[in-house]
């Protein structure tokens, strides 16, 4: 047997598993690789060889205003080196030695439909110093309820609604700051996706984050070729066709570990093609031997979206969805799920404040895709929108967007188990099955997919996540 610890609410437990378990972490199925170089060699090169465009000194001069987009506390890091605290103070230094006035930037974090992030919070990750230099006047939060600042600028050829911060259109130059990055949207982030769902509003990510774009059949393995991705580049392109000049985007490649691969800078649409070789060597891993039967998750309590992730049921039935797309090249098509995960119904509302309502709409519903009808009511509520707005808690459409994705698992899977639910109705509430032991489940799994069968562990997943397939094609299945 392997024995092999899995998070867990706030901690690990350990489970004993067959020996041919494929246990996916670092140092066990992959091996992570290593920055290249320093990250501010790597950053000063990028921004003096851009893709596509001048240099920014070249773009701009005294009098330019000038906006800086930076990803909020969900991904990158927050070590003195991560990719936005190296870049910010680099793109500072090139604007002013064109002449660029103090008074004239403006720093923005591409919250989206996040919540927004407290000084501290930015302090945290930008650094103390950063924090100080810009006042509360520059160094803001986008507000996609804001009348003032959000515009509309129609739609796409194919009917995406488009609407973006103002400050993105008064700008004589914006920099989007980018980490491309695995991610069970649209394949990587980074590119497009960063202004495109951290610069826009809920009726133009709805147009995306949906049900009629993630139940694709183009969507499940994750590719960066999707429908997705696509749409993404529309309302992208639309922007940009109103903005003074194009995105200049700085995206980092990163490993696990966060640390800077390699970086790019330049025209948005060339560096988005230019990361994604590399971030693909990254992050597609290849599983030995046959895809599995079985896919086996730890989840813990709290991570990249907040405290609570992995006990609010909207939340950990999203991380079940996206680890099953993640990880759905390595499996037989409709494997069974273990999720190890405490499911106690604590929402924390605090940050989540419209969850609890969105999970008592969901179980009026027959599938998850009914969901739709009451967007509109919700996503307009008063108080829901002043909690976004000035109580640090997530938009409304946030609820919406992660209950589909966590509709990938009813899609995907026979079955979905949970072990160790502390308030078994939850998991039930969110089609899954409470089971009070990984023993159980196992014996549970066997009515599907046999009495030996092959597991695929992803024991971590508060830790930034890859792309798995199979080495051996897994067989068609017959339904």
């Amino acid at each position: 047997m392997k024995r092999v610890a899995v998070e867990y609410g706030d901690g690990l437990v350990e489970l004993d598993l067959p020996e041919d378990t494929v246990v996916a972490e670092p140092g066990s199925l992959y091996t992570d690789p290593e920055p290249p170089d320093d990250p501010v060699t790597l950053t000063r090169r990028a921004l003096a060889h851009p893709l596509g465009s001048p240099r920014i000194r070249e773009l701009v001069g005294k009098g330019s205003k000038v906006l800086i987009a930076f990803p909020d506390r969900v991904k990158g890091g927050a070590h003195g080196t991560a990719h936005r605290r190296v870049t910010l103070h680099l793109v500072l230094e090139e604007l002013e030695s064109a002449g660029v006035r103090a008074q004239d930037i403006t720093l923005v974090c591409a919250n989206g439909l996040h919540r927004k992030n407290t000084r501290e919070e930015m302090a945290g990750y930008l650094g103390p110093e950063l924090v100080r230099r810009f006042p509360p006047s520059r160094l803001l939060n986008h507000d996609a309820e804001d009348p003032e600042y959000m515009v509309q600028l129609g739609e796409t050829d194919e009917g995406e609604v488009v609407e973006v911060n103002r400050l993105v259109l008064d700008a004589d130059l914006v920099v989007v700051l980018g980490h491309t990055l695995g991610n069970p949207y649209g394949g990587y982030s980074g590119g497009y996706k960063m202004p495109c769902t951290g610069l826009t509003g809920w009726r133009s990510i709805r147009c995306h984050h949906t049900p009629a774009t993630l139940f694709r059949s183009d969507f499940v393995p994750i590719s960066p070729h999707s429908g997705f991705r696509a749409q993404l580049r529309r309302i992208g392109e639309v922007i940009e066709r109103h903005m003074k000049r194009p995105f200049f985007a700085v995206d980092a490649v990163l490993n696990g570990a966060n640390q800077q691969l390699a970086v790019f800078a330049g025209r948005l649409a060339d560096v988005e093609q230019a990361t994604w070789p590399l971030a693909g060597r990254r992050t597609e891993v290849v599983i030995p031997g046959p895809p599995a039967d079985v896919l086996v998750l730890g989840i813990p309590r709290s991570f990249h979206y907040g405290p609570g992730m992995g006990s609010n049921p909207l939340l950990f039935k999203q991380a079940i969805g996206a680890s099953l797309a993640r990880a759905y090249g390595a499996l037989r098509p409709f494997p069974v799920v273990i999720a190890l995960c405490v499911c106690d119904g604590w929402f924390n509302d605090e940050w989540f404040p419209p969850y609890r309502e969105v999970y008592r709409l969901l179980q009026r519903c027959s599938s998850v895709e009914e969901l739709v009808r009451y967007e509109d009511e919700v996503c307009t509520r008063p108080e829901w929108i002043r909690k976004y707005r000035y109580g640090y808690g997530y938009h409304p459409f946030h609820a919406f967007s992660m209950a589909y994705m966590g509709g990938l698992a009813d899609r995907y899977a026979r079955a979905v188990y949970v072990v160790g639910a502390r308030e078994p109705s939850y998991a039930r509430g969110m089609g899954c099955i409470p089971v009070p032991t990984f023993e159980a489940a196992l014996r549970h799994a066997a009515r599907h997919v046999g009495d030996r069968p092959r597991l695929l562990v992803v024991p971590r997943l508060s830790r930034v996540q890859v792309h798995l397939s199979a080495a051996e094609m897994a067989p068609t299945p017959v339904e």
